[in-house]
């Protein structure tokens, strides 16, 4: 096999990571926070776990994101592929604390609890994707921002977005608000 079908062969499963991150992965991302958001609405997040936890849900998003921006607007190399495993684990080590803190102050129902594993698991399918992607290629470090982004997966992704971080922003501001 020459280099020129092995490079081929990279391409078409970078484009295939990329199609599933984009138009499959991050819209699915936008149910399970919705019905996440829903849960801490209907246990009054306000009037007892209250901002701490709050702030601990828009950490999660924010974590999440990196990894998906990463693998979005980045090369597919070793370096990225290494952001996107340490978003997933950092995103892992603040939802571990969240569950913590927020078990004594408010009831965290199964349901809640099943939700949360399928927004747990979705940052390492993620990093998972970027591996696939990237292949068993040397190593390369580079993190260079990518120059053919198509616009439909930018806006797939920014949608989906605003989407899954709203209701976190609008569960802080009503925590804020009630701990006045």
């Amino acid at each position: 096999m020459n280099s020129g079908d092995e490079d081929d062969r990279r391409a078409r499963r970078v484009r295939l990571a990329r199609a599933l991150l984009a138009y499959v992965l991050v819209p699915a991302w936008v149910v399970p926070s919705l019905a996440d958001w829903a849960f801490h609405r209907r246990t009054h997040i306000e009037r007892n776990a209250g901002a701490a936890e709050s702030l601990t849900h828009v950490a999660m998003a924010l974590e999440a994101g990196a990894g998906i921006v990463a693998g979005t607007v980045l090369e597919l190399d070793a370096g990225t592929v290494c952001v996107m495993a340490l978003a997933a684990l950092v995103h892992e080590a603040t939802a571990v604390f969240d569950v913590a803190y927020a078990r004594p102050r408010r009831l965290v129902a199964q349901a809640e609890q099943h939700v949360h594993s399928f927004l747990e698991v979705l940052p390492f399918v993620n990093a998972l994707l970027g591996a696939f992607a990237h292949g068993a290629r040397a190593p390369r470090f580079a993190l260079r921002v990518r120059r053919d982004v198509p616009a439909a997966m930018l806006l797939v992704c920014g949608a989906s977005s605003v989407l899954g971080i709203a209701p976190y922003v609008e569960e802080l501001i009503r925590c804020l608000r009630a701990r006045r």
